[in-house]
Parts: structure tokens; C-alpha cells; sequence
């Protein structure tokens, strides 16, 4: 009989679950409100069921589910598989998700931040495979992300490691939503992009801009990045701000961990070398001459599915021993 594996990313809006064979081929997927009011006990009974679901639509005996994976947000225990607390789900409060899930499926639970899950999926199978020190960066609300290092995910002391979004770059600079001054992620998520924008507008600045901020009180990062490459001389500032910031952390982030790939996802890739390039030209211009670099710097490939892909591939590593 073979083996399968369940990889679960839980979301503040979605819970969203795949069934896995033991090379980490998704087999399908499903997914479901997460209705976080309702509290933890009601959704971890609800991804219980969401197993057994997704088990008898696929005509996978259940016996044969060997682990469970399962990747959720806000800061944790990896150890002990405890959600300390969750900004999108405000009753995840030290939360002992891992033994829980346990409880009510009688599976083998992995536990692993939301992030870093991401992260593991996308060396596993996707753009960081073969890359066995890497650093995966997520740009949208913040900048998260998770570091490979040896093969392994880093979690720090206290399980508080990369927070790749706090690392300082400008002394004295920008608040960020933390409460620190000159994060990366003050200047460079598609938040904080928006957001310098903005200000500029408010602030009197002539702009194509101004009549898309005009008619939807707001503008886009989508927005930006299409001025931008119409000429626009405020949307170009902005889009390349965000560019020299990111090419900054990367070099931050050569020195620090010495990664072969740095990868970007989320939904601002989508702006494509227009980002992408101009992360490399800023990172070629702030790297030190003393030596060659071999670091890529690339787009991540798996899109919204890479934490449901790394928490099923974390499970079939270490819920039934290594098998990738």
C-alpha cells in the first residue's frame, strides 16, 4: 500500500489542504473558509474533516495517510507545535495545534510556520531545489520569509528567526508597522510601496498617478508598476525605491547567511524584470568588490500553493522518516 500525505496551509481567510504521494506530487486539493471567529477548536475540528474529506474523494484508504503537515501563521513553538499568536486569527492564542490536529485524525502532526513551510516547498520543488542554502522572501501586506541553510529551515532561538522583514537598512528611517524605524519592510512590501506613493500624492506631487487616486481614493502596486513603465517620473521613484531597498537586503542577506538563491514571491512579482531586474542592478551596485559572488536572485515558482506543498513535504520527511 502506499503512502500519502496531507499538507495543510492555514490561512487567516482560507484553509487550504492538498493529498500528496511520497515524492510530493500533488494529487489535489481542496480548500475551505477558515472562518477564524469561530476559534481554534471549531477550525481544527474543521481540518480534521477536511482530511478524512480529502482522503475518500480521491478513493485513498485512510489508513494510508501516514502524516500530516500543516503551516500556520504568526509567531510559535516549533518544538512543541504551539501557535503563540496569530494577528489573523485573534483566538490562536497559545494554541497546541500539532497535538490537536493529533487528537482528533490519530496521524503523525508536523508543525511549522507559515513562512517557513512556503519556504521549504520551494526547495523541495520548486525554484530553490538543489539550492541547499537559500533565503525566500515574501512581498505583500510585510515581507516575510524563511532561510534553508545546510538543507534546514532556520529557526533561531526562541523560534524567532527570519523576520527578514525587520532588518534594518536606513538608520533613523521610516517607521514601520513593528514599531522599528528603517525595516526593509517599510519601504519595500507592496504595502509600504503604496504607501510612499500615496504620501507623495497627498503631498502635491504631479503624477499619472493622480487621477487613478482620484477616482478610487487609492492606488496599487499593480498601479505603480504600469505608470512606471509608461515613463512616469513619481511611479518611477517609487518602483525603484523599492527595488534599491530589496537590493540592500539581498546583499544584507549574502553576508549574513550565504545563500546560492535568494527567491521572491508574492503578489508583487507579478511586475516581473521591471522588479526583478532592478533588485539586481541595486544588489550589483552595493556588493563588495573583494571577491566573485555566485548568489541568484530569482522569482519563486509555486505561488500560492508553496505552504501546502512544504508542509506536506515537511510531514513526508519527518512524520514518516526522509523520503524526498
Amino acid at each position: 500500500m502506499p503512502d500519502y500525505f496531507i499538507g495543510i496551509d492555514l490561512g487567516g481567510t482560507n484553509i487550504k489542504m492538498g493529498i500528496f504521494d511520497e515524492n510530493v506530487k500533488l494529487l489535489n486539493s481542496i480548500s475551505s473558509p477558515t472562518n477564524a471567529q469561530e476559534g481554534p477548536d471549531v477550525i481544527i475540528n474543521r481540518m480534521a474533516e477536511m482530511s478524512r474529506q480529502i482522503c475518500a474523494e480521491n478513493d485513498i484508504e485512510y489508513a494510508s495517510l501516514k502524516a500530516i503537515g500543516v503551516g500556520a501563521p504568526g509567531p510559535s513553538n516549533i518544538a512543541e507545535g504551539i501557535v503563540v499568536a496569530a494577528p489573523n486569527l485573534p483566538k490562536f492564542r497559545n494554541v497546541p495545534i500539532k497535538q490537536m490536529i493529533k487528537d482528533r485524525t490519530r496521524k503523525v502532526c508536523v508543525f511549522e510556520n507559515d513562512a517557513n513551510a512556503a519556504c521549504y516547498g520551494e526547495y523541495v520543488v520548486g525554484a530553490g531545489r538543489g539550492a541547499d542554502n537559500m533565503v525566500f522572501l515574501t512581498l505583500g501586506t510585510g515581507i516575510g520569509g524563511g532561510i534553508i541553510t545546510n538543507g534546514h529551515i532556520i529557526h533561531g532561538f526562541m523560534d524567532n528567526a527570519a523576520e527578514l522583514g525587520h532588518i534594518i537598512i536606513e538608520m533613523d528611517g521610516r517607521l514601520c508597522g513593528c514599531g522599528q524605524r528603517g525595516c526593509v519592510e517599510a519601504y519595500a512590501s507592496a504595502t509600504s510601496t503604496v504607501k510612499r506613493a500615496v504620501e507623495a500624492l497627498q503631498a502635491g506631487r504631479q503624477s499619472s498617478l493622480m487621477e487613478i487616486y482620484k477616482q478610487k481614493g487609492t492606488v496599487t502596486a499593480k498601479d505603480i508598476y504600469t505608470e512606471s513603465a509608461k515613463g512616469d517620473a513619481l511611479a518611477l521613484e517609487i518602483t525603484e525605491g523599492t527595488a534599491k531597498a530589496l537590493g540592500i537586503l539581498c546583499v544584507s542577506l549574502l553576508h549574513v547567511t550565504g545563500p546560492r538563491r535568494i527567491l521572491f514571491a508574492g503578489g508583487m512579482i507579478a511586475a516581473g524584470d521591471a522588479l526583478l531586474g532592478r533588485i539586481r542592478h541595486y544588489y550589483n551596485k552595493y556588493l563588495w568588490p573583494l571577491k566573485p559572488e555566485q548568489m541568484e536572485i530569482c522569482f519563486a515558482t509555486l505561488g500560492e500553493s508553496a505552504g501546502m506543498i512544504g508542509a506536506a513535504a515537511l510531514a513526508c520527511e519527518f512524520g514518516n522518516g526522509s523520503c524526498l
